[in-house]
């Protein structure tokens, strides 16, 4: 009797670990992030400084109030810092541009946009939110999320020293609202400036900040694409991943 108990728990055991290595790996929630001098963002991501990011890909999840995820499109995202801020690149497929808001600081994510959330200083529950739309219109607020509650707040001077730089191009089809196309893109470049006080400057080599990218596209069905998952709302800021500064 013991020696087929024994049996069964070793055949037991190993169809564990057959079914654990079969399923699927869990998304790296760790990020390197390398250094580069400065350059001018042109909305192509044609810049050589580029070559040395790795793409990584951004995909659906439930947004809220969603029973399940919507239609997916490829998805994907380069990042880097400087000494002076951070640059983002994202390649969205997409067949319409679903963005009619023609301001900044308007209600960019009720309509196509990217986002970039921010937490550098993990002792405090204040982190940036940034987003922009096809169309080159931008979102820029620190939110202090406190029990859940969270507020954005626009930064109260915007200019120069602080102002980020963005542009976005069209793929297959024109940039205006509506419009049939084959995708867009989005590249910009957050100074760190913008982030003051929770930044006081340049994160060292091996520094860590929490964060997370998104996507949110309003074609036929509205879908809600991130890095790291949330259960809903992206403003889940301890679901972040680690940001690693090379």
């Amino acid at each position: 009797m013991f020696q087929k108990l024994a049996i069964r728990f070793v055949l037991l055991a190993a169809a564990i670990v057959s079914a654990q290595s079969n399923a699927a790996p869990v998304p790296d929630s760790s990020l390197v992030v390398k250094k580069t001098t400065d350059f001018k963002v042109n909305g192509e991501g044609t810049a050589s400084n580029w070559a040395a990011a790795k793409w990584f890909d951004i995909t659906v999840q439930k947004g809220p109030r969603q029973a399940s995820a919507g239609k997916a499109f490829p998805t994907k995202v380069k990042t880097m810092y400087s000494d002076k801020g951070m640059y983002f690149l994202f390649d969205c497929t997409d067949q319409k541009l679903t963005s009619t808001i023609l301001e900044d600081f308007g209600a960019l994510f009720k309509e196509d946009v990217v986002e970039v959330f921010l937490w550098p200083d993990t002792s405090v529950p204040i982190y940036l939110e940034y987003e922009i739309s096809p169309l080159d219109y931008e979102l820029a607020i620190l939110v202090p999320n406190i029990k859940g509650r969270a507020q954005g707040w626009k930064p109260w001077h915007y200019d120069d020293r602080n102002k980020v730089q963005h542009a976005t191009s069209v793929q297959g089809g024109q940039k205006k609202s509506m419009a049939a196309v084959e995708g867009w893109k989005a590249e910009f470049f957050i100074p760190f400036n913008l982030m003051n006080p929770i930044v006081g400057g340049a994160p060292k080599s091996g520094e860590k900040w929490r964060g997370n990218f998104y996507r949110i596209d309003y074609d036929s069905e509205t879908a809600y694409y991130s890095w790291q998952k949330t259960a809903g709302s992206f403003h889940e800021f301890q679901k972040f991943g680690t940001l690693v500064f090379e």
